[in-house]
């Protein structure tokens, strides 16, 4: 199983039983800057997944989950896994 299937399968967990979590997000293309903000995981798919934001705007950012191996994207509760 590779890193990437790893990312993948604890965040489908995530998804299943706890949909709220803490999202850091720094991505320049399209500039995007999160910290520590509450989301909820609003989809999973095969390459990528959605957040929702649920403070303030409740914008909705669609990443790919190679984004968390590149640190652009950060979910504290993946760390506690």
């Amino acid at each position: 199983m590779t890193s990437l299937d790893l990312i993948k399968q604890k965040i489908n967990t995530l998804y299943q039983t706890h949909a709220v979590i803490h999202i850091s997000i720094a991505m320049s293309h399209p500039k995007v800057s999160v910290r520590n903000d509450l989301a909820v995981i609003s989809g999973i798919y095969p390459h990528i997944f959605q957040v929702e934001e649920c403070g303030g705007k409740g914008r909705r950012h669609t990443l790919q989950y190679t984004d968390i191996l590149t640190e652009n994207v950060k979910i504290a509760e993946l760390d506690e896994m």
